[in-house]
């Protein structure tokens, strides 16, 4: 597998970007959290208020129909909720048909799920624009709430810090220079974790991104849609595809093609993210079968851009 090197200038990258690609659904109620735990592949009951989850929402197959970032919201006096307060942050191409499938399973339960993204705005934030002074354990999925605000740390890219910043519309944004999204985009490529958007919808069970391996599912916790598949697959070895970094000379797209040079009619993985690198070229996350996972992988068909793999930023949990 081909090492690529990375940007030098990349590895002094910081900043602030607003993230408008992305949307908040807010579950609010005595049963929030006990609701969105039987519907997610995360332990949200355990859950407070100094950390995060990552979580996927899938149907009946296994197959995930979202992603999320969530976390428990104190309660300052911005709304008027009852109970717990959760925010899941997700793509806001997927967030409105999200929001009413998992309205479906409501039905008795105390919870009330509305679209909130006109409430929060999102921010990213990079390297030493993060507060240097926050009082909080700066390691992945840890959450420090200041004045109203979430910061959420995330997995690095590239071996940068990076935090997700929720802040109440009425409040201003974070201090520091502007960021280009495009290098966000890039840095959550290096990170080795792709969110569900359109384009994959329903194209993958989470192991298919890796999520068994950084934090995405608890296999400890009680029943929700999918979880005999997603058990199955991590129990029994049937899980036949993974995630990877990639790099190519040409653009790619999310929900793209790849094949490999053994078989020419059938592709052997999906772009599930993507952006370009500051070196050159373009990085990708690509769930390939595994047997696929070396050289003369191509892009979009047989005859299309040449694809090399890179090492990922975390061991696989099957490695551990």
């Amino acid at each position: 597998m081909m090492t690529l090197p990375i940007s030098p200038a990349a590895l002094s990258v910081s900043g602030v970007t607003e993230l408008n690609h992305l949307g908040v659904i807010r579950a609010a109620g005595l049963d929030a959290a006990t609701f969105l735990q039987g519907q997610l592949t995360q332990d949200l009951v355990s859950m407070g208020f100094d950390t995060a989850r990552l979580a996927a929402f899938c149907n009946a197959k296994g197959r995930m129909q979202a992603s999320f970032v969530v976390f428990k919201r104190p309660n300052d006096g911005l709304s008027d909720a009852v109970g717990d307060e959760l925010l899941l942050v997700c793509n806001a191409n997927i967030l409105a048909q999200t929001l009413k499938r998992l309205s479906m399973f409501v039905m008795r339960a105390k919870v009330k799920l509305t679209d909130a993204s006109a409430d929060f705005r999102l921010y990213g934030v990079v390297g030493d624009a993060i507060d240097s002074g926050a009082a909080c354990t700066r390691i992945h999925w840890s959450k420090h709430d200041l004045k109203g605000q979430n910061r959420v740390f995330l997995y690095p890219g590239a071996g940068i810090e990076r935090v997700l910043c929720c802040v109440p519309a009425s409040q201003p944004p974070p201090m520091g220079a502007h960021l280009p999204l495009a290098t966000w985009n890039w840095l959550e490529v290096q990170s080795g974790i792709a969110m569900i958007s359109l384009p994959i919808f329903e194209a993958f069970v989470p192991q298919m991104l890796n999520y068994e391996s950084v934090g995405g599912v608890n296999f400890k916790k009680g029943c929700y849609p999918g979880q005999e598949v997603v058990a199955r697959s991590q129990f029994r070895g049937t899980l036949k595809r993974r995630a990877y970094i990639s790099h190519s000379t040409e653009e790619m797209a999310i929900g793209q093609e790849v094949f490999h040079a053994s078989d020419a009619e059938q592709p052997c993985g999906l772009v599930a993210a993507c952006a370009p690198n500051p070196s050159g070229g373009f990085d990708a996350i690509v769930s390939i079968q595994t047997s696929a996972a070396g050289d003369a992988l191509t892009l979009g068909g047989p005859q299309g851009a040449a694809l090399q793999l890179r090492p990922l930023p975390y061991p696989l949990l099957e490695d551990i």
